[in-house]
């Protein structure tokens, strides 16, 4: 029997009905439904992974983006790895994950051409691994309930590591219009003025697409940004990709959802394309 992943965080980061999820989420994203074409060419995004009330609306931003642009074929989300579990980076290879919208299949044959070339299968990376999860449904809305994609789950191992794992990305996604997207919050538990500094030199480092200086400023000054992994993937694709059109879409934090900002959690939608793609 084909496996399939029940939701960890629906009805926790998430509403856990259908109806009230779709109407969340439609709320969010305004008039941004998917528009009739297909996605011009490979694109990247990073996007938060909080609960919907928190960083739901920065997502949201970078889904509209998306569904402005075109349909993606289908998705990479280069998850968090918050649990410990699993390989340094760990992709599930086959199966479908629920959500209260729908069971989304995972594209087996992208994941097995990425098997082949070096990525190693850990089911277990996303038992209750909540950053892959949460964009899902705003997939699901925006392109349908059965939106095909692979879970990829990245810690923070060596640099050549990761940029080695985004030049094998890149050449899957050389010829193809998919969207990868790279799952993370930013800095954690600052005072707000402290936190928007921090984020501000990391998020123009990753405009720039410098992986190696994202990545060290996280190894260094011991950042608290939970995705800089999946991040430093992300850019060394971008970079292979030509994906150089680097673009901040929106940035907010946990206290101006609160009005609490002596400790806040950062959050950011950045979208990677080509300067021939209109953005």
């Amino acid at each position: 029997m084909n496996y399939v992943r029940e939701p960890v965080v629906a009805g926790m980061f998430y509403p856990g009905r259908a109806k009230e999820l779709s109407g969340m989420i439609s709320h969010m994203v305004a008039e941004g439904r998917a528009q009739p074409n297909v996605l011009p060419s490979p694109t990247g995004l990073i996007l938060p992974h909080a609960g919907y009330a928190y960083s739901g609306k920065v997502a949201a931003s970078g889904y509209t983006w998306l569904a402005s642009r075109g349909r993606p074929e289908w998705a990479i989300i280069l998850g968090t790895n918050h649990t410990g579990l699993g390989r340094p980076i760990s992709i599930q290879r086959s199966g479908n994950w629920r959500t209260p919208l729908g069971v989304a299949p995972i594209m087996s044959e992208l994941a097995g051409l990425l098997v082949e070339r070096g990525f190693h299968v850990a089911k277990s990376a996303f038992a209750r691994e909540h950053s892959v999860e949460v964009q899902l449904p705003f997939l699901q809305y925006l392109f349908g309930a059965e939106f095909p994609f692979v879970p990829i789950c990245v810690k923070l191992p060596a640099l050549d590591e990761l940029m080695k794992a985004g030049e094998i990305i890149a050449q899957v996604l050389s010829e193809s219009r998919g969207i990868l997207i790279a799952s993370s919050d930013f800095t954690h538990y600052q005072p707000q003025s402290v936190a928007s500094r921090i984020d501000r030199k990391a998020i123009d480092r990753i405009l720039s697409l410098d992986g190696e200086g994202f990545y060290n400023s996280l190894v260094t000054k011991r950042l608290s940004i939970c995705g800089g992994g999946a991040i430093t993937i992300l850019i060394q694709a971008a970079r292979v990709l030509g994906l150089d059109r680097t673009r901040l879409l929106s940035y907010g934090t946990s206290g101006d959802v609160t009005g609490d900002k002596s400790s806040v959690v950062g959050y950011a939608a950045i979208a990677l394309g080509r300067e021939n793609n209109d953005q």
